[in-house]
């Protein structure tokens, strides 16, 4: 019943070990939510996928790009940063009712553009841990087919460790894809 980064850390080792591939991968992503910065954490994740049979690149959108720290840093400590962000532009704000000093305006608009743009980190930060639509392949080879039926055309094959993204689920059946042209379904 408990989330913690190192104990996900630790399941990660312990799959790997098993030579479960995708189960440590599960799980060492899993960790990064919690401590993303560990190194020892990036050099097992990184070491675990170059065992994988299929490299699949990680798209990086517009978002991941712009907002290149969200990587780096936890949901909660992204809440902290943006809390005390807060703390200081309303405290600023609230300053600025009693001393009509030029400076203060300019630290308030300064406090105003960096409060807004950890705003929107942490709200980009909230949906991407919510929404996060990653799955790990942990069995052995997976066949995805053209459609939600056995008899279907194999499209092609993933392995142990694979991360692809899900779309959505018919009777047992998930439409996932590596990327926009390469999509189909698994059991």
């Amino acid at each position: 019943g408990y989330a913690n980064g190192h104990i996900y850390y630790n399941l990660g080792n312990t799959y790997f070990r098993m030579n479960r591939l995708g189960l440590a991968i599960l799980n060492y992503e899993r960790a990064r939510l919690f401590i993303p910065r560990d190194p020892d954490l990036d050099f097992n994740l990184r070491y675990v996928r170059d065992k994988t049979i299929d490299a699949i690149e990680e798209q990086k959108g517009f978002i991941d790009i712009t907002f290149f720290w969200l990587n780096s840093l936890s949901l909660n400590e992204i809440f902290w940063s943006f809390a005390l962000m807060n703390l200081l532009f309303w405290g600023s704000l609230f300053l600025r009712i009693f001393l009509k000093s030029e400076w203060l305006y300019y630290i308030n608009l300064s406090l105003m553009i960096v409060w807004f743009i950890g705003g929107i980190s942490f709200g980009l930060k909230s949906y991407k841990v919510i929404k996060d639509n990653r799955a790990v392949i942990v069995q052995n080879e997976v066949n995805v087919l053209a459609g939600p039926d056995p008899q279907d055309t194999v499209l092609f094959k993933l392995h142990d460790g694979a991360i692809v993204r899900y779309e959505r689920s018919e009777d047992g059946w998930s439409l996932i894809h590596i990327s926009d042209k390469e999509r189909g379904w698994v059991k």
